[in-house]
């Protein structure tokens, strides 16, 4: 995805994502030309386009909170862009979903399970939690928990100690965060992440 003066084709690297995305999702998938700006600072960010991407209000040294209706494609945008990565440095993308189910099965040790590894080592991975807000309050054993509240302030922690990177899709606003995360996590959240938005009348790709 290089010219030959070692700057990134950007056009070559939009083309290889809606590859990518046929490969993956098979051939009905396409990219709207209308989303090709916000790709391009997708692309600027993984490929550590430092210039570009901070035209594009972007630090490559925080992670991404993705934003925007149901259906514009945030998950799969994330689910292709890793693959920029090298595969010892690709983030899991994990549902939030997931994790709460998780919780309700083996309780709290699946906030240390994304925040610290066994004997209180620090995990080192990088995550995508995907959908951020659809989980609620759980409980385990009749103690009700925030799960990602909890899990984000750990991974707050890991960001500021060793850089360590999360990144987030969410169909929620900023104020919607706060309401239900509280204001603690919306501020650790303005300097662990870039916020990047698909505009709230984005059509839903999968109709």
């Amino acid at each position: 995805m290089l010219n030959n003066n070692n700057t990134i084709d950007y056009n070559k690297a939009f083309n290889w994502i809606q590859m990518k995305g046929k490969e993956l999702y098979g051939q009905k998938f396409a990219l709207n030309q209308s989303d090709s700006s916000l790709l391009n600072c997708f692309i600027a960010y993984f490929l550590k386009d430092e210039e570009t991407a901070s035209k594009c209000g972007l630090s490559i040294h925080k992670g991404i909170l993705l934003s925007g209706p149901i259906g514009v494609g945030k998950t799969s945008i994330f689910n292709i862009l890793k693959y920029f990565l090298k595969s010892e440095d690709r983030f899991i993308i994990k549902s939030c979903r997931d994790i709460s189910f998780e919780f309700i099965e083996d309780g709290y040790n699946v906030i240390h399970k994304y925040s610290r590894g066994p004997n209180h080592i620090a995990n080192n991975k990088s995550y995508c939690f995907d959908d951020l807000g659809i989980e609620g309050n759980l409980k385990y054993y009749g103690n009700e928990c925030n799960v990602m509240a909890e899990i984000l302030l750990s991974r707050y922690d890991l960001f500021v100690s060793q850089k360590i990177l999360t990144h987030i899709t969410t169909n929620l606003s900023a104020s919607e965060i706060e309401a239900i995360y509280g204001n603690r996590i919306r501020s650790r959240m303005r300097e662990m992440f870039n916020l990047i938005s698909f505009d709230k009348d984005a059509p839903d790709k999968r109709k």
